[in-house]
């Protein structure tokens, strides 16, 4: 008999408040652009219908703990590409280091593993997966224009 060990109900898993509070405290979050409306972290928030996919985060501080089907890669990958843009992105995210986005964008930003197996608030037990938090710091791209005419340049 063949058993999945990684098999849920669910792509949603809702953020314990012990994680999220850790965070917090050194981020001070000001959206999440992924979350329900019961279970939303910060007074901006985005739901599933709300589309935080396609949505601009700005100069925000997000946390932002993501579906956890395939459509991973597109959140990860609007969290690095929103970095770039002037956004703070702190994902909660399972350490799948096996994964194409975990190649193309986590390992992109600074990688914290995370002790053990979390258990998701409103989870029975913990989760079949260990996890960690991917910090994307926002990038002030400045373009600089060449000075011509100065000692330097002379």
């Amino acid at each position: 008999m063949t058993s999945v060990h990684f098999l849920s109900l669910t792509n949603e898993w809702a953020t314990p408040n012990e994680v999220y509070l850790a965070l917090h405290r050194e981020f001070n979050f000001t959206l999440d652009p992924c979350s329900t409306h019961d279970n939303a972290k910060c007074a901006q928030h985005f739901t599933i219908n709300e589309d935080g996919l396609s949505r601009n985060w700005g100069s925000n501080m997000v946390f932002m703990n993501p579906p956890y089907g395939r459509e991973i890669y597109l959140w990860m990958k609007k969290a690095h590409e929103s970095s770039l843009n002037g956004a703070t992105v702190v994902c909660l995210v399972p350490a799948r280091t096996d994964t194409k986005w975990w190649h193309e964008f986590a390992m992109r930003g600074e990688i914290r593993f995370l002790k053990g197996r979390i258990k998701f608030s409103g989870g029975k037990t913990n989760a079949p997966f260990p996890s960690a938090i991917i910090v994307f710091r926002a990038q002030n791209l400045v373009i600089c224009e060449p000075t011509y005419g100065t000692e330097a340049n002379k």
